[in-house]
């Protein structure tokens, strides 16, 4: 490997490590916001979206660069493959961490309706599959990556549990239907997001291991 190619490498590694931080940091004041009913938090997370955009195309473009420019074989052409679906699912994510901000200032009634079905439940187990998926990825860590895995299928079990419940008040009271419209997309902002942090994690094995695991166990050949 010559070195400019492995300075570019490290280059786009650096920017992607940059990219899950402004991201986490992106969830964890939506999701503040959304818990304290914070319009001026939310409002935060709404106008930096446009910084997650803006370094989600300089990544892209940079792992163009770097395809064009040499020919990346084995581990080297699994970083840029890993970096390019990383990155995309960083940016969704920071497009679902401003869905849920924008309900505080849409639908500040919401907040107490959200506090009432207890959605930190949900909006936690998220956020810890996030944080982790990014660790796994700073790390190099194919085994903490692994065990993220299953804690999808218990935030979809919280998803249906939550959505059932908020529901059910909406029925019993039409006056908060508009309300809890709101936060039913809330709650599936929060379920695709643990969707996306698990495709992180899919992203890492594949890295460290050259392992395929979408669609299937980690244990399966």
């Amino acid at each position: 490997m010559n070195r400019t190619f492995e300075e570019d490498l490290d280059k786009l590694r650096t920017r992607l490590i940059r990219m899950g931080s402004l991201v986490e940091e992106q969830v964890e004041f939506a999701l503040r916001a959304l818990r304290e009913g914070n319009q001026e938090i939310a409002r935060i997370v709404i106008d930096r979206d446009d910084k997650v955009d803006k370094l989600d195309l300089k990544i892209d473009k940079q792992c163009q660069r770097i395809f064009a420019l040499n020919q990346p074989v084995a581990s080297d052409l699994r970083m840029l493959l890993a970096a390019l679906k990383i990155n995309n699912e960083l940016e969704r994510i920071g497009d679902m961490a401003t869905n849920i901000a924008s309900i505080v200032i849409v639908s500040p009634n919401a907040v107490q309706l959200a506090n009432q079905i207890d959605m930190n439940r949900i909006a936690n187990a998220a956020y810890t599959m996030l944080k982790l998926s990014l660790d796994a990825f700073i790390n190099n860590d194919p085994a903490l990556a692994a065990h993220i895995l299953p804690s999808d299928s218990s935030v979809d079990q919280l998803y249906d549990l939550l959505r059932n419940e908020l529901v059910e008040i909406m029925i019993a009271d039409s006056t908060l239907v508009a309300d809890g419209a709101q936060l039913l997309l809330g709650l599936y902002n929060l379920e695709r997001m643990a969707d996306h942090a698990t495709n992180i994690a899919e992203n890492v094995i594949f890295l460290a291991e050259a392992k395929l695991v979408r669609h299937r166990s980690v244990n399966e050949d």
